[in-house]
């Protein structure tokens, strides 16, 4: 069930309220009931001891006239009597007292009980008094009763205006805290709609005041549309780089189709074929690294342990057709028991674009690639070790970044950017250090704990 926000608000602060004051009104009708039972007993103790006052002054025969006014007004009702001489026999009143139901002693000579008279539940007090009448001395026994019907009526008289009081409170609190949630939420609307005028190409800051309450998440929302402006921002820089790498490729196949329709001979048009094949594949192999470089950016890390000497045989198989004949490229691991961590499509890719970036860029003096894993204790790192003309120290930072090639060649400028692309996605790092005669390249994987 989905509630508002404005609705949520009143109801975590009436539901509350509303048992408060369900506690009070109970309290209160407690307090009604005691009060009231006291006011009555204490009524029909001033009755009983009125009757039993003129019981002994008129022998039984007659009550005085303030007497019977006091039982005609009892808490507003009739009160009836009953008196009965130490032997038992009757002595004035009605003939028969209620029936007990319930006794309670108050410790003083008196009982109070509920019981029934005619079939109506009634509240009595039995009363016993020491007195001599015609020439009989001993305990007479008073017992004066009301009907409960007055009780009740006493109690609602109480508790009515209490409740009434108490309704109002209620009602008065819920109407004040409905119009306070609207106008505490109105900053709330207010950026609702604002984020809602908004078109997909807008997406600069929000610059609102709102509640400190609602700042975290304008600090959030901001946060995403900025890292999505600078993502948006990316691929259009990548596109734009992109087109831009692509350009040549596509111009020089389409200049190579155009040489070879208009060749004049066989041996121009089979010459003009093997320069379309290395431009088709060199177009190919940008297109295949632009899309390997933007899926590793996108994509999260799977990872998996696999021993080294399976990652290097793999690794081998896929450098195989990069190899130069005159350049050795080898595979070897410190240890026979080296675990990696980590993921293994990504991983052979980023060293394969290594190799692949060494055999390109290495120069007319590169003659050995060598691959190696060694396990430093803290992780594991694969090193890509060439022996060609290498990097100047100041030129690493550049050599990173998509689309730099320090010189001329047929690379992509791409390989060292994947490369530290998927370090990262590993929570690595990717190590360049120049060496006396050519580059040592390492992938640094830092050990994951299960």
């Amino acid at each position: 069930m989905n509630l508002s926000l404005r609705l949520r608000l009143v109801l975590i602060i009436l539901l509350p309220l509303l048992v408060i004051t369900a506690i009070l009104g109970l309290w209160a009708f407690r307090d009604a009931q005691i009060r009231a039972t006291e006011r009555y007993d204490l009524s029909l103790l001033s009755a009983a001891l009125a009757v039993s006052r003129d019981v002994a002054v008129s022998g039984g025969d007659a009550l005085s006239p303030e007497t019977n006014a006091l039982l005609r007004d009892t808490s507003g009702g009739n009160v009836f009597y009953h008196v009965y001489a130490p032997d038992g026999v009757f002595v004035t009143g009605y003939a028969t007292p209620p029936v007990p139901v319930t006794v309670a002693d108050d410790g003083a000579g008196q009982q109070i009980f509920q019981g029934v008279h005619q079939g109506e539940p009634v509240r009595a007090l039995r009363f016993v008094d020491v007195m001599e009448l015609d020439g009989l001395a001993g305990a007479f026994t008073v017992t004066v009763w009301q009907e409960t019907g007055l009780l009740n009526a006493i109690v609602r008289d109480l508790t009515r205006q209490t409740f009434l009081v108490m309704a109002f409170l209620v009602a008065t609190v819920a109407l004040v805290v409905w119009f306070g949630v609207r106008l505490g939420l109105r900053p709330l609307l207010s950026l609702e709609t604002a984020i809602a005028q908004r078109s997909s190409d807008e997406l600069a800051p929000i610059r609102r005041r709102v509640p400190i309450e609602a700042q975290g998440i304008v600090r959030t929302l901001n946060g995403l549309l900025g890292q999505v402006s600078t993502a948006m921002n990316a691929k259009d820089v990548f596109i734009s780089n992109a087109a831009h790498q692509l350009r040549n490729p596509i111009a020089g196949i389409a200049a190579m189709t155009d040489a070879i329709q208009s060749a004049k001979t066989f041996d121009d048009m089979k010459e003009r074929t093997s320069a379309l094949a290395v431009a088709s594949r060199q177009a190919t192999e940008l297109a295949n690294k632009l899309l390997t470089l933007e899926r590793a950016k996108g994509q999260v890390a799977a990872f998996a342990e696999f021993s080294a000497a399976g990652f290097l045989a793999q690794l081998e198989q896929k450098v195989e057709l990069a190899r130069a004949s005159h350049i050795t490229v080898s595979f070897a691991q410190a240890e026979p028991d080296i675990t990696i961590n980590g993921d293994l499509t990504l991983l052979l890719e980023a060293v394969a674009n290594l190799v692949d970036n060494a055999l390109h860029h290495g120069g007319e003096k590169l003659t050995r690639v060598d691959v190696c894993v060694d396990d430093t204790g803290s992780g594991t790192t694969i090193t890509v070790i060439d022996d060609g003309q290498g990097i100047a120290a100041e030129d690493i930072g550049d050599a990173k970044e998509r689309f730099v090639q320090l010189e001329p060649s047929e690379g992509s400028g791409l390989g060292l950017a994947i490369a530290d692309t998927i370090a990262t996605l590993h929570t690595g790092r990717l190590d360049i250090r120049p060496l006396e005669q050519g580059l040592s390249v390492g992938l640094y994987l830092p050990a994951r704990r299960s």
